[in-house]
Protein backbone atom coordinates (compact mmCIF):
# COMPACT_ATOMS: atom_id res chain seq x y z
CA UNK A 1 0.00 0.00 0.00
CA UNK A 2 1.34 3.27 -0.86
CA UNK A 3 2.17 5.83 1.81
CA UNK A 4 -0.30 8.76 1.53
CA UNK A 5 0.47 12.72 2.57
CA UNK A 6 -1.37 13.76 5.10
CA UNK A 7 -3.19 16.31 2.61
CA UNK A 8 -4.28 12.98 0.60
CA UNK A 9 -5.58 11.73 3.88
CA UNK A 10 -7.61 14.65 4.41
CA UNK A 11 -9.05 14.60 1.42
CA UNK A 12 -9.93 11.05 1.80
CA UNK A 13 -11.18 11.29 5.73
CA UNK A 14 -13.52 14.47 4.31
CA UNK A 15 -14.49 12.50 1.52
CA UNK A 16 -15.60 9.19 3.35
CA UNK A 17 -17.14 11.50 6.48
CA UNK A 18 -21.00 12.57 6.06
CA UNK A 19 -21.61 16.33 6.80
CA UNK A 20 -23.29 17.33 9.64
CA UNK A 21 -26.63 19.44 9.97
CA UNK A 22 -24.91 21.93 12.21
CA UNK A 23 -27.98 23.88 12.88
CA UNK A 24 -30.79 21.00 13.18
CA UNK A 25 -28.32 19.43 15.98
CA UNK A 26 -28.20 23.08 17.89
CA UNK A 27 -31.30 23.72 17.43
CA UNK A 28 -32.67 19.86 18.65
CA UNK A 29 -30.23 20.02 21.67
CA UNK A 30 -31.75 23.51 22.73
CA UNK A 31 -34.64 22.25 22.18
CA UNK A 32 -34.53 19.26 24.62
CA UNK A 33 -32.32 20.86 26.83
CA UNK A 34 -34.87 23.69 27.57
CA UNK A 35 -37.65 20.65 27.52
CA UNK A 36 -35.62 19.33 30.06
CA UNK A 37 -35.17 22.63 31.92
CA UNK A 38 -39.33 23.13 31.83
CA UNK A 39 -39.75 19.54 33.04
CA UNK A 40 -37.54 20.72 35.96
CA UNK A 41 -39.60 23.96 36.19
CA UNK A 42 -42.61 22.38 36.57
CA UNK A 43 -42.08 19.47 38.76
CA UNK A 44 -40.02 22.24 41.33
CA UNK A 45 -43.75 24.45 41.77
CA UNK A 46 -45.49 21.08 41.95
CA UNK A 47 -43.24 19.75 45.08
CA UNK A 48 -43.43 23.38 46.18
CA UNK A 49 -47.54 23.20 46.06
CA UNK A 50 -47.74 20.19 47.63
CA UNK A 51 -46.30 22.25 50.69
CA UNK A 52 -42.08 21.34 50.28
CA UNK A 53 -40.08 24.42 51.08
CA UNK A 54 -38.01 25.83 47.85
CA UNK A 55 -34.80 24.27 48.59
CA UNK A 56 -36.01 20.93 49.37
CA UNK A 57 -38.40 21.13 46.21
CA UNK A 58 -35.32 21.50 44.25
CA UNK A 59 -33.13 18.40 45.83
CA UNK A 60 -36.47 16.66 44.69
CA UNK A 61 -36.16 17.66 41.08
CA UNK A 62 -33.15 16.47 40.98
CA UNK A 63 -33.88 13.23 42.03
CA UNK A 64 -36.97 12.93 39.89
CA UNK A 65 -34.76 13.91 36.48
CA UNK A 66 -32.41 11.35 37.86
CA UNK A 67 -34.55 8.51 38.37
CA UNK A 68 -36.62 9.18 34.69
CA UNK A 69 -33.24 9.16 33.28
CA UNK A 70 -32.14 6.04 34.87
CA UNK A 71 -35.38 4.29 34.09
CA UNK A 72 -34.70 5.33 30.52
CA UNK A 73 -31.79 3.94 30.46
CA UNK A 74 -32.84 1.02 31.70
CA UNK A 75 -35.21 0.67 29.33
CA UNK A 76 -33.34 1.35 26.23
CA UNK A 77 -35.04 4.72 25.41
CA UNK A 78 -32.49 7.12 26.26
CA UNK A 79 -30.48 6.41 23.61
CA UNK A 80 -32.45 6.84 21.40
CA UNK A 81 -33.80 10.14 22.49
CA UNK A 82 -30.16 11.05 22.57
CA UNK A 83 -29.80 10.16 18.78
CA UNK A 84 -31.84 12.88 17.92
CA UNK A 85 -31.17 15.22 21.21
CA UNK A 86 -27.63 15.44 21.50
CA UNK A 87 -25.97 17.37 24.24
CA UNK A 88 -29.56 18.73 25.13
CA UNK A 89 -30.06 15.59 26.99
CA UNK A 90 -26.55 14.26 27.81
CA UNK A 91 -24.97 17.86 29.14
CA UNK A 92 -27.60 18.24 32.20
CA UNK A 93 -28.05 16.06 35.08
CA UNK A 94 -30.20 13.51 33.27
CA UNK A 95 -26.68 12.89 31.24
CA UNK A 96 -24.92 11.78 34.28
CA UNK A 97 -27.54 9.57 35.47
CA UNK A 98 -27.42 7.59 32.17
CA UNK A 99 -23.77 7.43 32.55
CA UNK A 100 -23.97 5.73 35.43
CA UNK A 101 -26.41 3.36 34.58
CA UNK A 102 -25.54 2.41 31.11
CA UNK A 103 -22.21 0.79 31.77
CA UNK A 104 -24.05 -1.54 34.35
CA UNK A 105 -26.86 -2.04 32.16
CA UNK A 106 -24.24 -3.50 29.40
CA UNK A 107 -22.75 -5.96 31.85
CA UNK A 108 -26.36 -7.11 33.96
CA UNK A 109 -25.85 -10.48 32.76
CA UNK A 110 -22.63 -10.70 35.26
CA UNK A 111 -24.31 -10.53 37.94
CA UNK A 112 -25.49 -7.81 40.60
CA UNK A 113 -22.16 -7.60 42.02
CA UNK A 114 -19.58 -8.27 39.07
CA UNK A 115 -21.62 -6.57 36.50
CA UNK A 116 -23.78 -4.14 38.05
CA UNK A 117 -22.23 -3.09 40.78
CA UNK A 118 -18.74 -2.75 38.99
CA UNK A 119 -19.73 -1.39 36.02
CA UNK A 120 -21.32 1.21 37.39
CA UNK A 121 -19.00 4.21 38.24
CA UNK A 122 -16.70 2.81 34.89
CA UNK A 123 -17.47 6.24 33.22
CA UNK A 124 -19.05 8.07 36.14
CA UNK A 125 -16.58 7.08 38.92
CA UNK A 126 -13.43 9.22 37.30
CA UNK A 127 -15.36 12.07 36.87
CA UNK A 128 -16.99 11.97 40.78
CA UNK A 129 -13.62 11.70 42.31
CA UNK A 130 -11.50 14.58 39.99
CA UNK A 131 -14.55 16.80 40.98
CA UNK A 132 -14.44 15.84 44.10
CA UNK A 133 -11.03 16.57 44.37
CA UNK A 134 -10.86 19.78 42.49
CA UNK A 135 -13.71 21.16 44.90
CA UNK A 136 -11.16 20.75 48.20
CA UNK A 137 -8.30 21.92 46.37
CA UNK A 138 -10.53 24.82 44.87
CA UNK A 139 -11.95 24.88 48.77
CA UNK A 140 -8.64 25.40 50.61
CA UNK A 141 -7.39 27.65 48.05
CA UNK A 142 -10.35 30.43 48.63
CA UNK A 143 -10.01 29.46 52.45
CA UNK A 144 -6.48 30.40 51.92
CA UNK A 145 -7.10 33.40 50.22
CA UNK A 146 -10.09 34.94 52.65
CA UNK A 147 -7.31 34.27 55.41
CA UNK A 148 -5.50 37.24 53.77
Amino acid sequence: MKNKSTQEYDVMVQKASPTSPVFRDCLLAFLFGGGICTLGQILANLYMNWGLEQKDARACVSVTLILISAALTAFGVYDDIAKHAGAGILVPITGFANSVVSPAMDFKSEGFITGLGVKMFTIAGPVIVYGVTASVVYGVVYWITTLF
